[in-house]
């Protein structure tokens, strides 16, 4: 795909995620254990030939510039294209907050101007799949769309939560002839994966054209709009898609990630994620270590029982612990005899000795990052 381009947007500040987003944009959220949620965005465009990727940054991005660093390990620190991070302008005018994602876009037009790639693709930084773009550009032209929407089947999704997605009704012929985007109501469970395709000349006219008439999001006040005049399709995928906008659908999706056929899928399927890489010494397991079901990350010491856990790096679990249907981000520590069950744990915990901690699957306790209990 070397006429394409790629967007990734970042978003503003995810309320739903609760303690997980209230320090971290909603895309650098930890995930599967070593990982960040734009890492899988940022790897499909690289693993789809994608090397000039504007990331577009709002709502406390310092964690997720930190993460991405200078783009190396996606193998984006190159001389020409490779990657760029746009953090919010502030001006006197201009307070750096976007009023919406055609808003950021329309903001750094200047990068859509300057590069020559036909070719865009846009697509949300807060989604888990994998997946080349390669078809979807091929289905495009064979189309001759417009615009180009991918889409998925949601009938695996808990229906409470589709009210936090695009629903979309496409026709025989794959064109879309409806759109609602995050409806209480939504009357199709065929919902967009936050992906686009286009040309990159008729991005920026849409941008331009709607700047000017004061509106400023993608999906509400283009691409809805626009579905009679412009020729929109919409490409199936159904393959594992995950958008996570939600507390419940982080947990659910760190507890599927245990499944081997969801692993091998997303981390063996069309192409590998990447991310930062740290070095850190292998995981070590005591003679009372009992693991079972679990992701475990490099430098975690354990001691005690482990079971259906996502664990990243450098936990600490001590003798006498149980840890049970948990998410246990980096640098935890469980002291002597803690035992948690359906609790999500940010980086750098400290539970002392004897803690007793127990949530439910639609309800998990959330302990925020750095905090002592």
């Amino acid at each position: 795909m070397k006429s394409t381009m790629g967007i990734i947007l970042t978003g503003g500040k995810n309320n739903r995620l609760k303690e997980l987003a209230e320090t971290r944009s909603s895309t650098a959220v930890p995930v599967a254990g070593k990982y960040r949620m734009i890492d899988f965005a940022l790897s499909n465009m690289v693993n789809s030939g994608i090397t000039n990727v504007g990331v577009l940054t709002q709502y406390s991005f310092r964690s997720l510039m930190d993460h991405l660093g200078s783009g190396k390990e996606w193998d984006l620190d190159r001389r020409n294209d490779g990657l760029f991070i746009f953090p919010p302008s502030l001006t006197g005018e201009n307070s750096g907050w976007y009023q919406g994602s055609a808003d950021a876009m329309f903001h750094n037009i200047t990068f859509l101007k300057r590069s020559f790639e036909e070719y865009v693709v846009i697509a949300m930084g807060n989604c888990v799949y994998n997946m080349r773009f390669d078809g979807i550009l091929e289905y495009h032209l064979q189309k001759n769309a417009d615009i180009t929407i991918a889409y998925r089947d949601m009938s695996d999704f808990p229906p409470e939560e589709l009210v936090y997605m695009g629903s979309v009704n496409v026709d025989e012929d794959g064109r879309i002839i409806d759109f609602q985007e995050k409806h209480n109501d939504p009357k199709y469970i065929t919902c967009s994966m936050g992906i686009y395709l286009m040309r990159r000349e008729l991005l920026i006219e849409l941008l331009d054209e709607c700047a000017s008439h004061g509106k400023y999001d993608f999906v509400k006040d283009i691409l809805i709009k626009k579905l009679e005049t412009l020729k929109i399709y919409g490409y199936k995928f159904s393959g594992y898609w995950r958008n996570i906008s939600t507390i419940n659908a982080y947990y659910r999706l760190n507890m599927e990630m245990l499944k081997p056929e969801v692993r091998k899928e997303l981390f063996e399927g069309e192409g590998k994620i990447y991310t930062k890489v740290k070095d850190e010494a292998p995981a070590k397991y005591n003679e009372e270590a009992e693991v079972t079901n679990s992701i475990v990350g490099d430098g975690c010491i354990i001691e005690g029982k482990v079971e259906n856990s996502v664990l990243f790096r450098g936990v600490t679990v001590k003798k006498g612990v149980h840890v049970k249907n948990c998410i246990i981000m980096q640098g935890t520590v469980l002291n002597e005899d803690v035992k948690i069950e359906h609790t999500i744990l940010d980086k750098g915990v400290v539970l002392s000795r004897g803690i007793h901690l127990k949530g439910t699957e639609k309800f998990p306790i959330i302990v925020a990052k750095n905090v002592i209990v």
